[in-house]
């Protein structure tokens, strides 16, 4: 195995090309500069006349220069970039080495690699984690590209005649150039419907596309490409588990989540936690003190309160700390952090979120990061053991009538509302959203509407809002954040689980069982709380004067996306109703032009 020559580069990203030409070095460059921030630690280029590869490293795994990247094994006509981590590393890295492989590094790199070589495109199946991956099979002249499961390490591409980029960031496929930047209606429809979420494959631009979860894309020398979706839980009851009772799965379930957490501290740095003060990263603290973790680093952030809304859950989060005895950070912002974080937010976010509590994120990342490189967090329970309220209904749904009840929780607008709002450029004639949410939870595989619907919270939804949210801001700081609540196996048995124990005890509810073993009762049976940001969930003061720039701006104007009058029907009135909810469209809308104007997309 031999390390190719070293530039200032950053993340994973590369270039194909099928026309004969060889790939454009210099935009691979600018990819990876564009994504310093994801791996400040170490970097690299690799070239093999049709395909180009560059790499930025944050060290968390094998901190030698041997698991550098891109990673190259002469002897097996490999390369590869690779973002993220491969929990079960050790042990396939044994069951390889019992079939004859020899390893020159320790980290989980290498493991992929070989794994390749003994498994072919069956590797996936044995990787337990989360991952983007970038492999050259130099022999077969084939770029393989692979995302995990959950899509909780993202990968973007853009293809034209003749060339496939791709790379962690939307906006470093942009840094490249070359990159039909015209906005996608339908993406524009889906994120105006459904809280900012634009699910894969789409994005919010008609020139790059996402590779979707649980994806594997084999690209051959001369172009053809195929799609194989490697992984697929169903969401019924299994007949083994026919004599289980509330007891038994709140065993299998507390089993299957301390084995996640436990995974999820591989590492050679130290590992974190993102106490919130909720039930789902409490829960994780309380499992890995159990397991014997001694004074765990944790981090709560709050802000200003405002018109008798709190802006923290300190109470909750110190409650938690004191019970475990962990080496716990309080960060307390101002108003005034504000103005300034959401320009940098939106500057890190791989695509628009306009959810408020992606700036929290970010501000949280960015002190963090200043104590460990990584953090466990609670993302995922309330998509995978029904959380929400809207999941309560669908318990006595008829399966038939899922779609019906989850788009009048959910939706945002409906199609009529839309076909008011977007600029005639932009509106739609049939409704995309709907179309697509029927045709997701029609299909077969889940049981009762209930099922259908956390199936498509998951595996959806899930990927573009919270997972992207959580790994954007995190990274944006070189900050690596775990997600035991999506580890591959705890969704499966949770895919089975029956709904009635998950939607128990307003929601959970057998995961509030898990936590009687370890918590508190204060913190189990608490009202649910959200990230509390009061400032950006009003759009008042300097925020909403910078919303309001951004929606008046001359770029927003030729842009035409919405409609003028109904743009300054916001602006004249801002429902403070709406706001309250979490749903405020002036910061959807206002976002969605900030993220697009700080990207100079014209």
């Amino acid at each position: 195995m031999r390390r190719r020559e070293a530039r200032l580069m950053c993340g994973i990203s590369g270039e194909a090309r099928f026309d004969g030409r060889s790939p454009d070095a210099a935009a691979v460059t600018r990819m990876t500069e564009a994504m310093r921030s994801r791996g400040p630690d170490d970097e690299g280029l690799f070239a093999d006349g049709w395909v180009t590869l560059g790499h930025r490293r944050l060290t968390i795994i094998d901190l030698s220069a041997a698991g550098g990247q891109p990673m190259v094994r002469d002897d097996l006509g490999l390369a590869l970039v690779f973002n993220g981590c491969i929990y079960n590393y050790p042990e396939l890295r044994e069951e390889l080495r019992r079939a004859g492989y020899a390893f020159h590094s320790t980290g989980d790199t290498e493991v992929i690699l070989v794994a390749y070589a003994h498994w072919g495109e069956r590797f996936v199946d044995h990787l337990v984690g989360m991952f983007a991956i970038g492999l050259v099979d130099r022999v077969r002249r084939r770029l393989i590209l692979a995302r995990d499961r959950l899509g909780i390490k993202p990968l973007y591409l853009a293809e034209t005649p003749g060339r496939l980029r791709f790379a962690s960031t939307l906006p470093a496929l942009l840094r490249a150039g070359d990159v039909d930047t015209g906005i996608d209606p339908v993406a524009l429809h889906h994120y105006l419907s459904w809280h900012s979420i634009v699910p894969a494959p789409r994005t919010v631009l008609r020139g790059v596309r996402k590779l979707p979860p649980a994806t594997l894309r084999v690209i051959e020398a001369d172009g053809r490409s195929r799609d194989e979706v490697y992984w697929r839980p169903d969401y019924v009851r299994e007949p083994a588990d026919a004599g289980m009772d509330a007891s038994d799965w709140r065993a299998a379930i507390g089993d299957a989540l301390r084995a996640a957490v436990r995974r999820r501290l591989v590492a050679d740095v130290p590992v974190g936690v993102l106490l919130s003060g909720g039930l789902d990263s409490s829960l994780i603290v309380a499992l890995l003190a159990e397991a014997g973790q001694q004074h765990l680093r944790t981090f709560s952030i709050g802000f200003d309160s405002r018109d008798g809304e709190s802006g923290d859950e300190f109470h909750y989060s110190d409650l938690v700390a004191r019970a475990y005895d962990t080496d716990h950070h309080r960060i307390r912002l101002a108003d005034d952090d504000l103005v300034p974080a959401v320009r940098r937010a939106v500057l890190a976010m791989t695509e628009p979120m306009g959810s408020h509590d992606v700036v929290a994120f970010h501000l949280l990342s960015e002190q963090v990061a200043r104590h460990v490189k990584v953090a466990q967090s609670g993302q995922g329970a309330d998509e995978v053991f029904a959380g929400y309220g809207y999941h309560q209904p669908l318990v006595e749904a008829p399966r038939h009538s899922a779609a019906e009840t989850f788009a009048a929780a959910f939706f945002d607008r409906d199609h009529d509302e839309l076909r008011g709002i977007v600029g005639p450029a932009y509106a739609l004639e049939h409704d995309a959203s709907r179309d697509l949410l029927a045709g997701h939870l029609a299909a077969p595989g889940a049981q009762t509407a209930l099922d259908a619907v956390l199936r498509l919270d998951t595996h959806l939804m899930l990927p573009d809002d919270p997972v992207k949210r959580v790994d954007s801001m995190s990274m944006a700081w070189g900050l690596e954040v775990r997600t035991p609540f999506l580890d591959q196996d705890l969704v499966t048995l949770a895919a089975h689980c029956p709904p009635e124990h998950k939607v128990a005890q307003s929601g959970k509810g057998v995961l509030k069982e898990v936590a009687r073993e370890v918590l508190p009762a204060e913190v189990i049976d608490r009202p649910k709380g959200y990230f509390p940001v009061p400032a950006l969930r009003n759009v008042d003061g300097p925020v909403r004067e910078m919303v309001a720039e951004a929606l008046q701006a001359p770029a927003a104007r030729e842009r035409g996306l919405f409609r003028p009058e109904y743009v300054a029907r916001l602006l004249a009135e801002p429902d403070r109703a709406e706001a309250a909810a979490g749903s405020n469209k002036l910061w959807q809308l206002g976002l969605l032009e900030l993220w697009l104007q700080t990207h100079d997309i014209r």
